[in-house]
């Protein structure tokens, strides 16, 4: 049944919320993240014969301060730049890219929530500034207008991190009953009005939770549920006069979150070639450790090479989007498109090299890497159904980028 509405709208007043440890630096930070990677790769098969990452495993990352890296200072984040992000979201994915899934989308979407009214962010942090959130921009369900709002119905899935999340964002279809035309909307839901069907089944990346959500009849009121795509729309001022990065073009913004998890991997699939190397010998006339052979030493060369390329082209491109952003901030003026299309390109290219590399690792680290428990295994799994992610199609987005750049409208899916 739909929920009633309780009371007035939200008052739009901001009271400051400080985050948990104010004096946080990006550094201790990440520390943080490369000390739980030990403990992520032991935890790495429990996450994906479960389907989901553990509660224990989440809290850690909500006690580390992981979710508010970026979330502006006013509502309780650090408000830290999107270089600590990429740095953060690698080093746990190197640990493990399951939870390094689940904790880049959820934390992201803080910069989705950013073009909400200000009443429905106000809402969503509540007194803490808790808020984690997984996004399903397929529309998937109907909304039905009623008086103050929409009556939601649907099933959505791939919403990945949904068991953790405070919140969840879902993106329907409206028909207006006079003019009988369609437009989407994205609603903003508490972890209260969604269940959750597990049907994520696949060869890789099984430990992100990425089930079916459903919900029927749940009333979401208009100010938490914006146009989508949300075009031209910025934050509210009074909020995020702090906070330049939210001004930044969404696009680019969307595949650097899955990109620093693919080069992440990448990284940790390249620490399990080098132990290997120094655990095992040769087979064959010389017997001699792999460290040792010209052919082990030159395929590892190479995935050095590819995954430290990777790696720089993703953070400047972080560096890029920060100076974008902020010169929107400062202006007004939005990035143009053929701009944030060419970053775009240059964040997919990092998701080639790191493919690339982990693509060789596995084919050259022996028969031990295709075992079902293989550790080495999963990481190729894992890459191999990230990189197959639609956001990630480079052929489409190429041609888009040269179209623009020759002044034709885009095409097709990116």
């Amino acid at each position: 049944m739909i929920a009633e509405m309780r009371g007035q709208r939200p008052n739009p007043t901001i009271s400051a919320i400080s985050p948990p440890e104010p004096d946080l630096t990006p550094d201790q930070m990440i520390a943080r993240a490369d000390g739980m990677r030990d403990l992520l790769r032991e935890r790495q098969a429990a996450a994906e014969a479960a389907g989901n990452i553990s509660q224990e495993t989440n809290q850690a990352m909500v006690d580390a301060g992981f979710y508010r890296v970026i979330q502006p200072r006013t509502f309780g984040g650090y408000g830290f730049d999107l270089p600590t992000y990429v740095r953060l979201v690698t080093a746990v994915a190197r640990g493990c890219p399951e939870t390094a899934w689940v904790l880049s989308l959820v934390l992201g979407h803080v910069h989705q929530l950013a073009t909400y009214s200000l009443e429905a962010q106000i809402e969503a942090y509540g007194e803490t500034g808790d808020f984690r959130a997984p996004e399903v921009a397929a529309p998937q369900g109907r909304g039905i207008p009623v008086p103050g709002g929409f009556s939601v119905t649907g099933a959505w899935d791939y919403a990945s991190g949904c068991a953790h999340a405070t919140h969840i964002l879902l993106t329907f279809l409206v028909t207006d009953p006079q003019s009988g035309a369609t437009t989407m909307r994205m609603g903003l839901f508490h972890r209260s009005e969604y269940e959750i069907v597990r049907n994520w089944e696949v060869i890789g990346m099984q430990g992100t939770g990425s089930d079916r959500v459903v919900m029927t009849d749940v009333f979401v009121p208009d100010y938490r549920a914006k146009p989508y795509p949300p075009f031209d729309a910025v934050p509210p001022a009074e909020a995020y006069a702090e906070s330049p990065l939210f001004y930044g073009p969404a696009r680019p913004f969307i595949v650097t979150e899955s990109a620093s998890v693919i080069v992440g991997a990448a990284e940790g699939a390249l620490d399990l070639y080098e132990e290997s190397f120094r655990a095992r010998k040769a087979t064959g006339p010389t017997g001699a450790p792999r460290q040792e052979l010209a052919e082990y030493q030159l395929n590892y060369g190479r995935c050095r090479a590819l995954v430290d390329t990777a790696r720089a082209a993703l953070l400047q491109t972080a560096t890029d989007y920060m100076e974008i952003a902020r010169r929107t901030h400062e202006t007004g003026q939005p990035c143009s498109e053929e701009v944030f299309r060419r970053l775009t390109l240059v964040i997919l290219q990092s998701i080639h090299l790191a493919h690339e590399a982990v693509d060789i690792i596995f084919r050259t680290a022996g028969t031990a890497a295709s075992k079902k428990d293989a550790m080495l295994g999963r990481y190729w799994r894992n890459v191999g159904v990230l990189r197959g992610h639609l956001a990630h199609q480079s052929d489409s987005a190429s041609i888009n980028y040269g179209r623009t750049h020759f002044g034709q409208p885009p095409v097709g899916i990116a």
